[in-house]
């Protein structure tokens, strides 16, 4: 949803999602083996105290960079030794990354990396949430959308299996409580996003607070979440304290076909969260695309709002703080971000939990 109003912050999209992990192998193994991405570069080799080892890897309009610090000085080093394997860096395409720099900067954004070019190329990064980046990269009009400073080229070696997805749809954010609205506040301030939906999620006993911003493009989606401590521990005060403070819960890859691409994914060996057969009992949505019996042998959940239906899944983390995972979500018209399935998913547990309890 653009802004009609001319910002420099307009054509800010993702480019790409570092990574910092443990192992750059084992990270890259999961996304090649499992989602059917490719290795299409890696840094440069160095030897210094700050030294990284990185690949980059994706398919089609994904692209991430995985880091491995060589030395105790990097940032990777220590962001691994409280988070565990993590996203560090939403890099940000921008045609003016030395001017949208010194703006963000002056709007209030606290600086990482000043300017600087590199093979061609122009990045800075500010500091956004918790202890994640935002990187702004310039690239000439030419320039191969996957080219990073310092990289060098790995030729294509054919993609074992096409898993079917697409893009990024958006990030899921825990935040502490209380740094909801001042995060809100950061994004619509600094880098212009506007907040395109809020809500309330009540689960039980638990409860979490949610408002997603986006980009004037319309192109870079965050879904910020908070825990609301008055009430019962819940799934992100999990995610906190595991975390060990405010970082992506997980990321949203988009699919042409969820059940074509979930079906690819599991035969794989990528596990997802299972969903109780009362959830497509109780399912009152009228499908558009796909019958309760698709989605349900796969485990797919459904949900609608005003402009259309979604499809999402989510997998099982393979995090070894069980933090971090993904999602494949498929939208038809939907703009929302499925919390209808949350409800649905509790009530179906709660009501199989209620007849298992009969039987006996």
């Amino acid at each position: 949803m653009a802004n009609s109003n001319v910002s420099i912050f307009d054509e800010l999209s993702i480019d790409h999602v570092e990574f910092y992990v443990q192992d750059t192998a084992v990270a890259a193994a999961q996304f090649i083996d499992g989602y059917g991405f490719e290795i299409y570069g890696a840094s440069e080799p160095a030897e210094s105290a700050t030294a990284i080892r990185s690949v980059a890897l994706g398919k089609n309009q994904i692209r991430l960079v995985l880091t491995t610090a060589q030395g105790a000085d990097h940032p990777a080093a220590a962001y691994v030794e409280q988070h565990g394997d993590g996203v560090a860096n939403i890099a940000l395409t921008t045609p003016n990354a030395r001017e949208i720099f010194t703006e963000a900067v002056r709007r209030g954004a606290a600086a990482v990396a000043e300017p600087a070019e590199r093979d061609g190329l122009i990045t800075a990064s500010i500091r956004g949430f918790g202890d994640v980046i935002h990187t702004f990269v310039q690239r000439p009009a030419s320039s191969d959308v996957r080219k990073l400073p310092g990289f060098s080229p790995i030729p294509e070696t054919g993609t074992r299996f096409d898993s079917g997805l697409g893009m990024i749809d958006h990030f899921a954010i825990c935040l502490e409580a209380g740094q909801l609205t001042p995060t809100v506040e950061f994004y619509e301030k600094v880098l212009d996003f506007q907040m395109i939906f809020e809500e309330r999620i009540v689960v039980g006993s638990q409860a979490m607070d949610s408002k997603v911003v986006q980009s004037r493009s319309g192109s870079v989606t965050l879904t910020l979440i908070e825990p609301d401590t008055s009430l019962e521990p819940g799934q992100i005060d999990n995610f906190l304290k595991n975390h060990n403070g405010a970082g992506v819960q997980h990321i949203a890859f988009t699919a042409d076909s969820i059940v074509e691409s979930v079906g690819l994914l599991k035969s794989q060996g990528v596990s997802f969260l299972g969903t109780p057969d009362a959830y497509y009992r109780l399912l009152s949505v009228d499908l558009t695309k796909y019958s309760v019996s698709e989605l349900k042998e796969l485990d797919i959940l459904v949900d609608e709002d005003h402009d259309g239906q979604l499809f999402q899944i989510f997998t099982a983390s393979v995090h070894p703080h069980r933090t971090f995972f993904m999602e494949v979500i498929e939208r038809l018209g939907a703009r929302t971000f499925g919390s209808g399935n949350i409800k649905a998913l509790y009530e179906a547990v709660e009501r199989q939990r209620a007849e298992v309890g009969a039987e006996k």
